[in-house]
């Protein structure tokens, strides 16, 4: 464990080096809770932002509040443009995601695309908590490489971990993570797309479950340049 921690600080500290100023994209789930410990214990010089989409869960707002107070460190938020919203809901309706994948991907689009984008302006890398075993979307990633449709550099330290070792760091240092974990949801997302699983599904089955495997991203980590055509119709 001691090895795989040295390596995420080396990571982190050669992506600060390289490519300053660095921000670190906080989901709040497990994962990025060991990113943001060991960010904060190793005084690295990485920006933490968090996005609020206006539909998390409440277990999500209340580790929100504790992750400042805890670490002692700023939490960016950034929320979605409101008139965007707006469009959204007058077009598809509050809960026009579940029609198809074209309406949720709008939806991912408003609430969570533009508001990184805003949130990764001027910034010359961002790391993230993805790791390969999490979906069969992210099993060809790279520790580093250079995003295309962001235009800067984008790292995951975390990309070899296991699960277990996420959670024995979790557990060894008392990191402060998303009750929702105890209740069965590996993944955490919007309220609306998230639901608990059961033993033997795929880490990731709880989100967006309507739909196939294949398409179980928002749009912050897979080539979406353009806007969807739900988007530009409004």
């Amino acid at each position: 464990m001691q090895q795989k921690i040295d390596q995420v600080i080396s990571t982190l500290q050669q992506a600060v080096n390289d490519y300053s100023p660095v921000c670190f994209a906080n989901s709040l789930g497990a994962e990025d809770m060991v990113l943001t410990d060991i960010i904060a214990k190793n005084k690295l010089n990485i920006e933490i932002f968090s996005l609020d989409t206006g539909r998390l869960p409440k277990e999500t707002y209340d580790l929100m509040q504790i992750v400042p107070n805890h670490y002692g460190v700023p939490l960016k938020v950034y929320f979605p443009d409101t008139t965007g919203v707006e469009n959204y809901v007058s077009k598809n309706g509050i809960n026009g995601f579940y029609d198809s994948i074209e309406a949720r991907k709008g939806c991912c689009f408003v609430r969570k695309v533009e508001p990184l984008r805003r949130a990764l302006s001027g910034k010359g890398a961002w790391i993230t908590g993805m790791r390969s075993e999490q979906a069969v979307t992210r099993n060809t990633l790279e520790v580093s490489s250079f995003d295309a449709d962001n235009r800067l550099q984008k790292v995951n330290p975390l990309l070899d971990w296991t699960d277990k070792e996420v959670w024995e760091y979790i557990r060894q240092y008392d990191v402060p993570y998303n009750k929702l974990h105890d209740q069965f949801y590996p993944s955490i997302g919007c309220a609306p797309c998230t639901r608990s699983i059961t033993p033997g599904e795929d880490i990731r089955s709880g989100r967006w479950w309507w739909e196939d495997p294949e398409n179980k991203e928002c749009g912050l980590h897979v080539g979406q340049a353009s806007k969807p055509a739900s988007i530009l119709a409004l």
